[in-house]
């Protein structure tokens, strides 16, 4: 099976360059290929990549400026693929040793396939301990939606599968990849769990990136919710939930403002509330709460 690596990138140069590092440690006998879907950088993402022509097999760049957007580019990325089997990888995660080989394996007997998180490489220890260890061992589940997820940068799946449900819902600016893998397994096929391969995933150092990244994911969980989720006729239950979640983080707020984890922690849980609540206000539907 011939593959196609898929990273979409938007001002990817400060990272780009381990990505690459993780690709060329991937001892792949078969015939494969790199694609840097590029959603308009304007940093030196282009002169970077055109170092690693001729290292990596069938590297280019193709444009996908037209939309802003990881589920634009990765749309545009597969139309200019060739492989039969694609992969996905985030412009500032590293593939690990045999992700390649254990993702193709995986591919050749299921049709859509998640590999595993390393979040121990890239990420200081106050980072680690501040948030959840997310598909480490398995399959991301939310309780309010029916089937299991996995993040878009760790996601194989075969060409015929990704064009038969239409790829990414590229309306969608933040967990579609969430809603790639309901529309999947609505059809029937099922997301399995590749343990064997791993994908180290950098964090987001800086407090306002962690309160930004877990605002917007919390504002779309509660899209997803209303649109995948069982409804009730009474789900005041839900907004109490989220008024006790407030109470719970109010009080420990001096505890945690004493250590590194503890503000890391702090901050990602104030976005995820108030995304929460933008998301209810925007989508009219309570918190999901998944956490």
């Amino acid at each position: 099976m011939k593959l196609s690596v898929i990273v979409p990138c938007w001002n990817a140069a400060p990272t780009i360059e381990d990505v690459f590092c993780g690709l060329l440690d991937q001892a792949w006998p078969d015939e494969w290929e790199v694609i840097i879907a590029d959603s308009g950088s304007t940093d030196d993402l282009p002169h970077i990549v055109a170092r690693y022509e001729g290292q990596l097999p069938g590297l280019r760049i193709v444009d996908a400026s037209a939309r802003r957007g990881a589920a634009h580019a990765r749309n545009v990325g597969v139309k200019a693929a060739t492989g039969d089997g694609l992969l996905f990888c985030d412009a500032d995660d590293i593939p690990g040793s045999g992700w390649a080989a254990a993702m193709e394996a995986a591919l050749r007997r299921y049709e859509f396939v998640a590999c595993r998180l390393d979040f121990e490489q890239l990420n200081p220890p106050s980072l680690r301990m501040a948030r959840q260890h997310t598909q480490a061992t398995a399959l991301q589940q939310f309780r309010f939606l029916p089937f299991p997820h996995a993040g878009a940068g760790t996601l194989g799946i075969t060409r015929v599968l990704h064009e038969a449900v239409g790829g990414f819902d590229e309306a969608i600016p933040i967990c579609e990849d969430v809603d790639y893998c309901m529309r999947i397994q609505q059809q029937g096929t099922q997301l399995t769990f590749v343990p064997e391969a791993v994908l180290h995933c950098r964090l987001r150092r800086s407090a306002r990136g962690a309160y930004v990244q877990a605002s917007r994911y919390a504002e779309y969980e509660v899209f997803l919710y209303k649109r995948y989720g069982s409804r009730s006729s009474s789900e005041w239950w839900r907004w109490r939930q989220y008024v006790h979640a407030w109470r719970f983080l109010l009080v420990r707020v001096p505890e945690l403002l004493r250590t590194p984890e503890g503000k890391a922690m702090l901050w990602w849980r104030l976005g995820r509330l108030m995304g929460s609540l933008k998301g209810s206000l925007r989508f009219w539907a309570p918190p999901a709460m998944v956490e």
